[in-house]
């Protein structure tokens, strides 16, 4: 029994100082006034952010809203699917015109996903995609920052005493070498989260806890989505972010989970042109908030105790060091039989 309290007790910590990180994260997602003031002091920023919610959330969004609101009722009046005030004897005689219109009610809808939403869909992939790059980087030259953010060191054991522990040097590599580490470690970040992206959606189909899990998962994945931003400005090495989040885990679950909120319950569509339209603020809201700060605020309050290194990219971390190993040894292979020739 006395064997199980010091258990208890850490255990009792543990979920704690967890909860604690993981609403600080959440309300650090929620301080969407900071957008506003970034966007006050740059107009391109303004400019960039309201174009995006323009395409995503009027056209894209209102297009969807047309299509269920008008189209779709007004195609249901001219193609009616059932009519009414007439006897069942009359209503065999009706059948096959009934089902016609049923056809053509739904031939007519696909078309306009076929030559609207889809083609849309894609366009907005791609420009917004092209927008967040922007929006991230007028949002930090807004704070005025001439210093890199970076993240801090994640032994566990050591207790911070000052504001500088919670800082580490970036490692800036010149030359040649520092253009081959950059592609590499480009190509390793798109691979790493190409992977933790088929994991997240491969868990929304577990029976039961799937739901859950693809919920944290989403978390972690918008989260990181939205930091990275700022850690490519702050020019914070791969290895040094990727151990910052997964160390802080509980603080980047919360900042993540309004994310997920705002787009855990409607369809895929809907969902995806609500989170074009949150996006770029969740990203200026990582991009102006001192995470940094908060959590070396939260490990003082316990004494520097960490709560531990989650690996959250296991897997796909796993998968990715596979197959670029595959290719490494293949371009080997290849670089030899050359040679040989």
């Amino acid at each position: 029994m006395e064997t199980t309290k010091p258990l208890i007790r850490v255990l009792t910590t543990n979920v704690k100082q967890a909860s604690l990180l993981w609403i600080e994260g959440f309300r650090e997602a929620c301080c969407l006034h900071r957008v506003v003031l970034l966007c006050l002091r740059s107009r391109k920023l303004l400019i960039r952010t309201a174009q995006c919610f323009l395409l995503n959330g009027f056209i894209f969004l209102g297009s969807i809203f047309v299509l269920h609101s008008v189209v779709v009722p007004t195609l249901q009046w001219i193609l009616p699917g059932q009519v009414s005030n007439i006897s069942s004897q009359e209503i065999s005689s009706y059948g096959n015109i009934l089902k016609l219109h049923s056809f053509l009610r739904s031939g007519l809808i696909q078309l306009f996903y076929v030559f609207w939403f889809y083609p849309m869909y894609v366009f907005s992939i791609v420009l917004s995609a092209m927008w967040y790059n922007e929006i991230a980087k007028f949002g930090y030259d807004a704070m005025g920052r001439n210093e890199h953010n970076i993240v801090e060191p994640t032994s566990q054991n050591a207790t911070p005493t000052t504001s500088s522990d919670t800082t580490l040097p970036t490692e800036k590599h010149a030359g040649l070498g520092g253009i081959m580490i950059g592609i590499g470690e480009q190509v390793y970040s798109i691979l790493l989260l190409s992977f933790f992206f088929l994991e997240v959606y491969a868990t929304g189909v577990i029976p039961y806890i799937g739901k859950a899990i693809n919920f944290i998962l989403l978390s972690w994945m918008y989260a990181y989505y939205c930091f990275e931003y700022k850690w490519n400005l702050s020019e914070v090495s791969l290895d040094r972010r990727l151990d910052f989040f997964e160390s802080n885990w509980a603080f980047f679950a919360g900042f993540g989970s309004p994310c997920v909120l705002a787009i855990f319950f409607f369809s895929s569509l809907v969902s995806y042109g609500v989170m074009a339209i949150l996006f770029p603020l969740f990203v200026l809201t990582a991009t102006s908030t001192g995470a940094e700060q908060d959590i070396f605020l939260q490990r003082m309050k316990w004494k520097g105790v960490g709560l531990g290194r989650l690996p959250i990219f296991y897997a796909a971390d796993t998968v990715s060091m596979r197959i670029l190993s595959l290719i490494s040894s293949k371009s080997q292979h290849m670089m030899q039989d050359y040679k040989a020739l």
